[in-house]
């Protein structure tokens, strides 16, 4: 589970790895329905955009914005069956939130202690997503909205150590740099064939 993480300044990675410009900002902690930056594709133009994004997927049917509070990770074994991400996940709305560190719990001292987690080379990672819109009904603003998958992080050397004792560990799916464009052209069934250990590159605690 993720609830929070850093956004990326690092506007040269960005433009390396996807030919687009990150906005000028600093970095800040995005928490559920706070906005953080995404990269998405549009499979009818084939375009590649980046842009705020609100952390909490909010689907179009959904009532009101504070729906967001709570879908901000999806359980890559039941995104495709869930109704909060049913439609995102068969349209192919899949996206990278990039951010240069997320945080977990660890318990290894007895008690929770906020970690941050980074990529081992400290280079900024793109964590595998889904993206819907919604249309807030009184002022009709389109609002973009993201959650992030979670896996199973019980075999994971580093992961592993995060969440409290006797609770499943999971953990987001940060990709390597040669399947970032993978993930934005996936197919619902090869999309969740990425969502495996294999495909997070090194991570580490940070102090």
């Amino acid at each position: 589970m993720c609830v929070q993480y850093l956004t990326t300044t690092n506007a040269d990675w960005v433009k390396t790895h996807f030919d687009l410009d990150l906005p000028s900002a600093q970095a800040h902690d995005v928490f559920p329905t706070y906005p953080g930056i995404i990269v998405l594709k549009s499979h009818h133009t084939h375009r590649i955009a980046l842009g705020p994004a609100r952390f909490g997927l909010i689907p179009a049917w959904a009532k009101d914005d504070d729906f967001g509070r709570k879908t901000y990770n999806a359980r890559s074994e039941t995104v495709r069956e869930k109704p909060s991400y049913r439609s995102a996940w068969t349209k192919r709305q899949y996206a990278l939130a990039l951010a240069d560190a997320f945080y977990e719990p660890c318990y290894e001292s007895g008690k929770a202690v906020r970690t941050k987690i980074i990529q081992a080379n400290h280079e900024p990672m793109a964590i595998a997503s889904i993206w819907d819109t919604w249309t807030e009904p009184e002022t009709g603003e389109l609002i973009v909205s993201f959650s992030m998958l979670t896996i199973d992080a019980s075999q994971h050397t580093v992961m592993n150590r995060c969440h409290k004792p006797g609770e499943e560990k999971r953990t987001v799916v940060p990709l390597k740099t040669e399947l970032l464009h993978d993930w934005l052209n996936a197919t619902p069934e090869s999309a969740h064939a990425l969502l495996n250990l294999h495909s997070i590159p090194e991570l580490t605690f940070s102090e």
